[in-house]
């Protein structure tokens, strides 16, 4: 639930601009006079400054070719953009009536004028910054102009103040001191786009005397009776004495009136609980309805509205169950309880959707149809990325989909300093307030594997980090109170640093490993409960890979500087990710014994490997169900042309591996575990809230010999035994499942045997398993 301010005024400036840009270091501009007779391009706002060159024709396709290259030039450049509007007439400026200049998104450091005035300054490219222009802001013309410096010069600046404890990824350490998307220096999923620009919208708010500045409803606790919600807010007024106000809190199902509460109001802040009774609850996808309400609050002085906000209501609760260490021996717990239920949590990392984040507004809807198809109950919005905007959140809170959302930091060993702990508490508090409505969230991490970091190549027990143990735990206590938060992940907690060995004792952890194969004994051993990151690399189709990649670097994949860019290492085949590759290569020797001559045995062969990994690292974990209670895999799609994890391409072409997960992620799913003692045991996975009955059975793929069939039942959110097989360790064989529930059929397969296979009798085999549903068609994988 965010608040829709219906009585505010707003003037907007996205639309053109005009944009200037110089090298900082060489030809530097200091003030806005000089910008007369200069060049300039014309720029649309949302719209980083990289993009606005390549659409007036100075640089080519960054995503073709060794095309990000041409970027490199341009992150020591500073811009200004100006922007002029006219304005008919001003609102009542009477005491309380304010013109506050907001930009969404500003990267990164940057200052702000408005008619010639200086209106403030900002050094924070993931959050929203407002200034109040009421003195500067005229009737008739008016100009707007921002001053961008390079984000590299402006990390030299501060590069005194770094120690020798600090750390970061190859190509990194600029982004230790300033707040960007630390991706975007170049990471082993996302190219090196260093950016520059205004790349969410900007505009002028015109704000009244009397309005609702926060409303925050939390549900406290349900039962079968209802919930009790608390309701948080802050008001600004002008009325005197706040004499007769009142807040009127209104909740519709759909647009039905269902709850009406009006409170006093003897003070600009205050919180107070109210009963909604028999109310729907919101559930993550697979165990119930996601339901949402609408909300109405309004600002009362007796019977007059003086303002009023809308917002959406998501009525549930969340908790999450965690032990500081677990151990083969004694087994902890790591799993989020929705509304007292525990949830078995099936999902996919999301990582950044674009290199150019003004793009992702663009993206979000398609990329979030992909995690409800597949049947994902959560995501994770990883460190290294942007903070997403209110419609990425309103999709998961329609889905159903649970969000993981670490804070922006990611792989480093961030300033130990008061300034920069300031700056972080900052953040906090704003991200925070703007998403803590969101029905969908039920997570706040610290970082992605900053506590790591405090051990690689030193031994310093990372619960001294005071920035995530107390700047950002006393944030979300005193913002959010409502929702569990850990210090990074994996959170390497006290007990585990005690125990020597903490990468053994943790209940929550990234299992990536040497990756030689996907069975091997390091997947398996592991006494994880939850694990939030791993992944498998699988090559993206010959189509899109031919819209990326220059015709006669397509293949061979051997000392090719276009796959190594792609894959993605901006520092070339010396960097540290051009390893990438190479893995690529082997894990399909790895698999079928050898690496294909050609492209498109290549392509197959790797979407293959990828699709059995992914698909056993979901069965694994559901399979341990509730010894292991979640895993969110790595990842869904790419964020730009690339070979990589994603099991969906930036073209949003779909891999194998997509249609394999979602028959895997089905909430309730038949799966054979790998053999032990002669067999393998069959299993029903349920991940719903109610139990379930019906008929199944298993066949040969290649005979149609039937080995097993019968009547299965599995208790609600609970595995069931259905059946063992008798099998033999040399076999090599497709083993096909069907199962059928209220007349609805849902396959799987198993793939008996150990490695090599035969690429040749897995494409028959793949036909048979692309003919079980027609969920794809078996000529168009790889194509």
């Amino acid at each position: 639930m965010y608040m829709e301010d219906e009585n505010i005024m707003k003037i907007t400036l996205n639309g053109e601009w005009k944009l200037y840009g110089f090298d900082q270091k060489t030809t530097p501009v200091k003030k806005l006079a000089d910008l007369e007779g200069k060049e300039w391009m014309p720029a649309h706002v949302p719209e980083e400054a990289q993009l606005t060159l390549r659409k007036n024709g100075k640089i080519p396709e960054p995503y073709f070719g060794m095309g990000m290259k041409n970027l490199r030039k341009y992150e020591f450049y500073e811009w200004y953009y100006t922007h002029e509007f006219d304005i008919a007439a001003l609102p009542d400026n009477g005491a309380g009536e304010r013109a506050c200049l907001i930009f969404e998104a500003v990267d990164c450091v940057a200052e702000y004028h408005v008619n010639g005035e200086f209106a403030g300054k900002s050094d924070n490219a993931m959050i929203a910054h407002e200034f109040d222009i009421t003195d500067f802001i005229k009737i008739g013309r008016n100009e707007i102009a921002v001053h961008i410096l390079s984000p590299i010069v402006e990390a030299e600046k501060r590069a005194d103040g770094f120690t020798a404890v600090q750390n970061a990824q190859q190509g990194c350490y600029e982004g230790l001191g300033l707040r960007r998307p630390v991706s975007s220096y170049g990471w082993d999923i996302l190219c090196r786009a260093v950016t520059s620009g205004i790349w969410r919208d900007a505009y002028i708010e015109y704000r009244p005397h009397n309005r609702i500045k926060q409303l925050y409803i939390t549900t406290q606790s349900i039962n079968k009776s209802g919930a009790n919600l608390g309701v948080m807010y802050q008001i600004q007024t002008n009325v005197a004495e706040y004499e007769d106000l009142r807040l009127k809190i209104e909740i519709f199902d759909k647009d039905k009136a269902v709850f009406a509460h009006e409170q006093d109001i003897w003070f600009v802040t205050g919180a107070f609980s109210i009963w909604f009774d028999k109310c729907k609850l919101w559930w993550p996808r697979g165990y119930g309805d996601s339901h949402l309400y609408g909300v109405k609050a309004s600002l009362k002085r007796g019977d007059a509205v003086l303002s009023s906000v809308d917002a959406v209501l998501g009525v549930r609760t969340v908790e999450l169950k965690r032990t500081a260490v677990t151990s083969a021996d004694n087994p902890g717990d790591f799993r989020f309880v929705i509304n007292g239920e525990p949830i078995m949590c099936k999902g996919s990392n999301w990582v950044p959707l674009d290199a150019f984040h003004s793009n992702d507004k663009n993206r979000y809807e398609e990329a979030l149809a992909l995690f409800s198809d597949t049947n994902c109950n959560i995501l994770r919005c990883w460190g290294g990325n942007v903070y997403e905007d209110h419609a990425f959140f309103d999709l998961c809170d329609k889905y159903g989909v649970m969000v993981w959302q670490d804070f922006s930091m990611a792989c480093a060993l961030y300033p130990r300093d008061g300034e920069f702990y300031e700056k972080m508490r900052a953040e906090a508090v704003s991200v925070v307030r703007k998403l803590r409505s969101h029905p969908s969230i039920v997570l706040w991490a610290g970082d992605n594997e900053c506590d790591y970091n405090y051990l690689w190549g030193r031994k310093i027990d990372p619960n001294s980090n005071y920035l995530t143990r107390e700047v950002l735990k006393t944030a979300i206590e005193n913002e959010d109170p409502s929702r569990p938060y850990i210090p990074s992940s994996p959170y390497i907690t006290p007990e585990a640093y005690a125990t020597g060995s903490p990468f053994g004792h943790m209940p929550e952890d990234h299992l990536w490993g040497a990756r030689d194969t996907f069975k091997a004994e390091f997947y398996h051993n592991k006494t994880v409960h939850f694990i939030s990151e791993t992944g498998y690399h699988g090559c993206p189709s010959k189509s899109s890979m031919e819209k990326f990649l220059s015709p006669d670097k397509l293949f061979p994949y051997k000392e090719n500087d276009e796959w190594i860019l792609h894959c993605a290492d901006a520092f070339g085949k010396q960097g540290g990710y051009a390893y990438r590759v190479e893995l690529m290569a082997n894990q399909i020797k790895e698999y079928f014994g050898k690496c294909p001559e050609s492209l498109e045995d290549f392509v197959l062969a790797s979407q293959i490997n990828q699709a059995e990994a992914k698909k056993h690292f979901i069965e694994t974990t559901r399979l341990a169900k509730w010894r292991r209670t979640g895993i969110i895999w790595w990842n869904m799609i790419d964020g730009w042309p690339q070979f990589s994890d994603a099991v969906v391409d930036y073209y949003f072409n779909k891999k194998l591996a997509y249609y394999y997960i979602k028959r895997v992620q089905n909430p309730v799913c038949i799966m054979i575990a790998e053999p032990e003692n002669w067999r393998c045991e069959v299993k029903a996975s349920n991940d719903t809230l109610e139990s379930r009955s019906g008929k199944y059975r298993l066949w040969d793929g290649e005979t149609g010999e039937t080995i097993t069939e019968g009547g299965f039942h599995s208790p609600a959110n609970a595995n069931a035994h259905i059946a063992n097989i008798r099998v033999s360790h040399g076999e090599k064989r497709l083993i096909l499942i069907e199962w059928e529930i209220e007349g609805k059929k849902s396959f799987n397969h198993y793939v008996l045997g150990h490695f090599p296979m035969e690429l040749e009798r897995y494409k028959k085999w793949l036909k048979t398993i692309a003919g079980l549903d027609n969920m794809f068609e078996f000529e168009e994988i790889g194509k």
